[in-house]
């Protein structure tokens, strides 16, 4: 028979009386409530279980069983009495009760009890009574202590384990106590043995010495075979959390430097990068596992390293003592400072390797450090970084971290940060050289070759052999090269949007004059929409006033790169940088501003030797003249390159030979001190300077002044030496530097000026003696002939 029952519908569902919902809600609360009971009902007893396992006096396990035996019967029988009240009960069976309860039954009597059977329960017996009837017992014996257990559970209850714990003998524990104690006593009452500051130096360079020749041999070894001593690098990296406060701060150096050294000669040319799982799983060779496991340690090691320099400065800058306070707080500084060491010349040595960009984040930073050392180490690692990457990765990530650094700090760096922009690679002539250096050099054979030793057949597969090379490496060179031009393009962009935030945002900053000498570098390079703005943001700069002579200097140089370069093609009129030069020339003189003429040398090159059809002959006659009268003023470098300059302005503008005739009359009056060049009348005044520089003490200055005397010739008796006339004014101006305090070219010794002296007097006594030997030979000829010619032939014979 089929089952015809269906499942209820919706409808009928809803059609569910009230009451029944009802009764199913209450069943389920007295379900919890039961639930909850029991559980507060089985938590008591484990209470009362774990309250009897700490009193002092356990009890055998059977007497604990027939307790909760009775307990449970009496329980029963209270259940049962609340469950049947006498009321409820026939005369006969309350009779037949209270007759039972006056005779020994064992439904009424304890049979663990010792008591007499006709004794009643007594259920409120104080505490102090059942106390008082405890038996006293004399101690004779130790107290056994007990091990408590986990208790254990069946249908009878929750029975309490205990074990026994075997009790030492007190007073024997005593009595090897008090002799320990004395023994230490006497061990402290012996005095250590005090040494004197020559045995204490003595033990220190002993253990120094054996720390040293420790580190060198795990760093012979390394370097001897890195593959399979790798793991000696762990053993040498310990050594940097040396503890003996003695020689702690030394050894932690030298191994500092010891790990630096190894890694700089055993990291390959290459990245190592992590193996993927596949990688993994397949079987390789031997040797391959063998550099896979030497390349997986060495990155290891070398990120463990460099966490440990990184910690080492993190610990000196937060002032932070270790635990073990091995190390003064005063000799953190030091360690620091060799760990900046380290990390300058990993930035330096390694920057294909891995965490090489963890390593810029850690640098760049601490060029704005407050410490001068630690700034300009970082400083000067920067500058190698930008001069040797000829590729441009490194500069592109050193560039990004300090952009982000000057923006986070809010323009609050010091100018040294900025100004290491300025040694980035980033112009053509040096993307075309170190294109041409990482470009693959393919060595041909010549024709002789080719003919002396192929056939005429091998020469003609040979030929096209080579033409086929030819076009492969240029194709090569010219990918590399519009990839390095992509990479210094987008450094470029960086370091403008850093220079225009700084013009725009912080014009009242000590970084504007790194923020201007860096745009008069890079200014040929800025794209030409910028320039008119720039040019504007120039001007109001040098008007406003605010500006030193160095920095207005900057600014005048940076827009004549400007219009010296893509800026040709703007109609823009820049006479008034011409006249800002102009008037800023006598602010410069032999002292501290010295060193500011070769700034004003190269605004020269670009405004006069660059632009020379857009300069007008008074302009140039203007700026020839204070050029002279600067050139007594300065030290003799200056002096060197100001002439130098003035020797392009004579060669390069017609008619500046109007300075050297004093006898040339012109309208008007020279007016040194006006400072429109346009307007001074420079045409009615000689160059009188030149004659007080030629005789000046400096021969290079009197070669110059003498030279353009004569007019500036290039050939003949006035022309300069070679050496002199190919060199640009910049050139000059660093060759002759004075900055060591020496005269440059140096003076001749003493001793080599009286040699002199002395072959000069040898050279003119002989010509003395040779003109009076001559003359007496011809008087005697004049006088006796024939004795001359009897005098000659005897000599001859003889």
């Amino acid at each position: 028979r089929k089952n015809t029952k269906r499942v209820p519908s919706f409808r009928k569902l809803l059609r569910t009386s009230q009451i029944k919902l009802d009764n199913k809600l209450k069943n389920k609360q007295y379900k919890q409530k039961s639930a909850a009971k029991k559980y507060r009902k089985e938590q008591k007893k484990l209470r009362e279980a774990v309250r009897d396992a700490i009193s002092r006096k356990p009890f055998p396990l059977e007497e604990c069983k027939k307790k909760q035996v009775a307990r449970k019967w009496e329980e029963k029988e209270e259940e049962e009495e609340v469950a049947l009240p006498l009321d409820m009960m026939d005369e006969d069976d309350l009779k037949l009760m209270e007759d039972l309860a006056q005779k020994a039954s064992f439904l009424t009597r304890d049979l663990s009890s010792n008591e007499p059977v006709h004794v009643k329960k007594r259920k409120h017996e104080s505490v102090i009574e059942k106390y008082e009837k405890v038996p006293r017992r004399l101690q004779t014996e130790p107290e056994k202590e007990l091990i408590h257990l986990l208790p254990i559970k069946d249908k009878s209850g929750i029975i309490p384990q205990a074990v026994e714990k075997p009790v030492l003998n007190v007073a024997h524990d005593e009595e090897e106590d008090t002799e320990d104690m004395e023994e230490a006593e006497d061990f402290n009452e012996e005095p250590l043995p005090v040494l004197t500051p020559e045995e204490m130096a003595a033990q220190r360079r002993q253990k120094l010495q054996e720390r040293k020749m420790h580190i060198a041999a795990l760093a012979s070894a390394i370097l001897s075979e890195p593959d399979s001593n790798i793991k000696k690098l762990k053993e040498l990296r310990a050594m940097l959390m040396e503890q003996d406060p003695n020689v702690a701060v030394i050894v932690r150096k030298l191994v500092m430097v010891s790990l630096m050294e190894i890694f700089k000669d055993i990291a390959p040319s290459y990245k190592i990068r992590p193996l993927t799982e596949v990688e993994k799983a397949t079987k390789v060779k031997k040797e391959t596992q063998k550099l896979r496991e030497f390349e997986e340690g060495l990155v290891s090691q070398y990120k463990f390293y460099l966490e440990n320099l990184e910690q080492t400065i993190k610990d000196w800058k937060q002032r932070k003592l270790k635990k073990s306070n091995v190390i003064s707080l005063k000799a953190y500084k030091g360690l620091a400072e060799v760990a900046v060491k380290c990390l300058c010349e990993l930035l330096v040595a390694l920057p294909h390797f891995n965490f090489h960009n963890n390593i810029i984040v850690l640098i760049v930073p601490l060029m704005n450090d407050p410490s001068k050392m630690i700034s300009e180490l970082c400083v000067e690692a920067v500058k190698k970084l930008f001069k040797q990457d000829k590729l441009g990765y490194a500069s592109l990530g050193v560039v990004k971290v300090i952009s982000g650094l000057v923006r986070g700090r809010n323009y609050d760096v010091r100018p040294e940060v900025l100004k290491v922009f300025l040694h980035l690679r980033i112009k053509e002539v040096e993307l075309q050289k170190d294109s041409e250096d990482i470009a693959p050099k393919k060595k041909f054979m010549t024709y002789k070759e080719k003919r002396k030793n192929l056939s005429r057949m091998q020469r003609k597969w040979k030929k096209a052999e080579e033409k086929l090379e030819r076009e492969l490496l240029e194709a090569e060179a010219s990918e590399s090269k519009q990839k390095k031009l992509k990479l210094h393009t987008e450094t470029l962009n960086i370091v403008f949007v850093t220079y225009f935030r700084i013009l725009k945002k912080a014009q009242k900053s000590p970084l504007l004059p790194a923020v201007l000498e860096g745009l008069a570098k890079f200014a040929h390079l800025i794209n030409v929409e910028f320039f008119d703005d720039l040019l504007i943001v120039l001007h109001s700069l040098i008007a406003s006033g605010d500006l030193s002579y160095r920095e207005s200097l900057h600014c005048v140089l940076s827009a004549f790169h400007i219009l010296s370069g893509q800026g040709d093609v703007l109609n823009i009129d820049p006479m008034k940088f011409y006249t800002h030069l102009y008037k800023t020339l006598f602010s410069l003189h032999a002292g501290g501003t010295n060193e500011d003429i070769e700034i004003v040398l190269q605004c020269l090159d670009v405004m006069f030797a660059k632009r020379r059809k857009q300069v007008s002959q008074q302009r140039a006659l203007a700026f020839l003249k204070r050029l002279s009268i600067l050139a007594l003023h300065v030290l003799p470098n200056s002096s060197v390159g100001i002439l130098a300059t003035n020797r392009i302005f004579m060669q390069t503008f017609p008619r500046m030979d109007l300075l050297l005739d004093n006898e040339s009359q012109g309208s008007g009056v020279y007016l040194p001190e006006l400072d429109e060049p346009e307007h001074c009348n420079a045409q009615n005044t000689a160059l009188w300077e030149l004659h007080l520089l030629q005789r000046h003490y400096h021969p290079t200055v009197q070669k110059f002044a003498s030279h353009l005397i004569a007019g500036a010739p290039t050939e003949g008796s006035g022309a300069l030496p070679l050496d002199l006339s190919q060199r640009s004014a910049t050139e000059l101006f660093e060759t002759y530097c004075m900055k060591g305090m020496t005269f440059n070219p140096p003076v001749a010794s003493v001793t080599s000026r009286r040699k002199d002296t002395f072959l000069q007097m040898d050279s003119f006594v002989d010509e003395e003696l040779n003109k009076q030997l001559q003359q007496h030979i011809s008087e005697t000829v004049a006088s006796k002939p024939l004795d001359f010619a009897k005098h000659l032939k005897e000599s001859s014979l003889a």
